[in-house]
């Protein structure tokens, strides 16, 4: 007798050595390969995170070092991204040019269809690498901005809110992102992951999985909640406005976007907590407002609703004080999760099985055809 589990709700779909999510006495544990997220969060960058999620193991002082100039190396987009960047109509939403960009990308790659370890490794850091300058470059297309190139002596938070502003930002905004990319870089089994293991169990090319992914990551559900945090927290505008503004659209049945999480049921977040601390910190430096309603919205939504805030909630207050437009949220996001969704699709190569679920059949049956004219 099957059994439906409605939305794939608590089924095991794999074996998966990359991350860990576990509720222990009441309290939440997110682990990338072992390590506790808030250790990672307050002792390394992100490069050494997605060196973890890619080869599994923390880097010594050397291999990082060597890592991070191989992910320097690769920034840099080959002439005919860039054209196809100019070409596309300046209302294309980042996400979608993102994904054509993975596209031609893999156009341009002659080993596409490669996936030994090594060759699967080596497009992994060019993608990870290269994700930050195809954002940064069209998001300056389109408002006719020169194209900053990358730099040598930023690292990959700081060098992409560089090419974006065309300046360099401070420790603080820096330190902001990183942490960011660390909290977004893997989350196991989400859609977007699923999605690209999926593709992957097809023996697809990894262009093909993270195309998949990021098609995923957009939707409104998933990474493209921060955006609607963001639009919800420009319409209350004000923090004495929150309660009255959650209670109303509660009452009219609609959803706050930022609460609640599949997973974590009853409990925090664990990125949560460590994104809400850096909100208030850049508060702190840059603007207050944001995170001041932020907070008051956390609260109404907990007094009427009894929920938490998911990773989502305060990525918005961030973004916005790291001046980032919001329909770039989902991209950012993806910056990060592009270390989780290569190391998934990797493993799923090396362990693979074709991913085919059943679904229960709920239609008619027995039903005859008949030719046309007796219809």
């Amino acid at each position: 007798m099957l059994q439906v589990h409605d939305g794939l709700q608590d089924v095991l779909a794999c074996k998966s050595g990359i991350c860990r999510i576990e509720m222990v006495d009441g309290r939440a544990i997110l682990e990338y390969r072992g390590y506790d997220v808030h250790d990672l969060a307050r002792n390394s960058s992100f490069e050494e995170v997605a060196y973890l999620l890619l080869f599994g193991e923390l880097p010594s002082k050397s291999e990082l070092e060597a890592f991070v100039e191989e992910l320097k190396e690769l920034r840099e987009l080959p002439p005919q991204i860039i054209g196809l960047l100019t070409h596309l109509p300046p209302f294309s939403h980042p996400m979608v040019v993102l994904r054509t960009a993975i596209s031609y990308l893999g156009t341009m790659d002659r080993y596409i269809h490669h996936k030994s370890h090594e060759k699967s490794l080596q497009k992994a850091k060019s993608l990870i690498a290269k994700f930050p300058t195809i954002v940064a470059h069209f998001h300056r297309i389109r408002t006719g901005q020169n194209l900053i190139h990358p730099s040598d002596e930023l690292n990959h938070a700081a060098n992409f809110l560089y090419m974006l502003h065309g300046a360099e930002p401070t420790k603080t905004e820096a330190k902001a992102l990183d942490l960011d990319l660390i909290l977004h870089a893997d989350h196991e089994l989400n859609a977007s992951t699923f999605a690209a293991r999926i593709a992957a169990s097809t023996l697809a090319d990894i262009y093909a999985c993270v195309v998949a992914a990021t098609g995923t990551l957009m939707g409104p559900l998933h990474g493209g909640a921060a955006q609607r945090v963001m639009e919800m927290l420009r319409e209350i505008a004000v923090p004495w406005r929150a309660e009255e503004y959650i209670r109303m659209k509660l009452e009219s049945g609609e959803r706050i976007m930022g609460f609640g999480h599949r997973v974590y049921r009853g409990v925090m977040d664990p990125r949560t907590v460590e994104l809400k601390a850096l909100a208030e910190k850049l508060a702190k430096e840059k603007e207050e407002k944001w995170f001041e309603i932020s907070k008051a919205v956390e609260e109404a939504v907990y007094k009427y609703k009894g929920l938490l805030p998911n990773v989502d909630f305060y990525a918005a207050s961030v973004y916005a004080n790291l001046e980032i437009p919001d329909d770039l949220f989902i991209n950012i996001f993806a910056l990060g999760r592009i270390a989780g969704w290569t190391a998934h699709i990797i493993e799923q190569y090396e362990t693979n099985k074709l991913i085919r679920p059943r679904a229960l059949y709920i239609g008619e049956t027995g039903r005859k055809c008949v030719p046309v004219d007796r219809r």
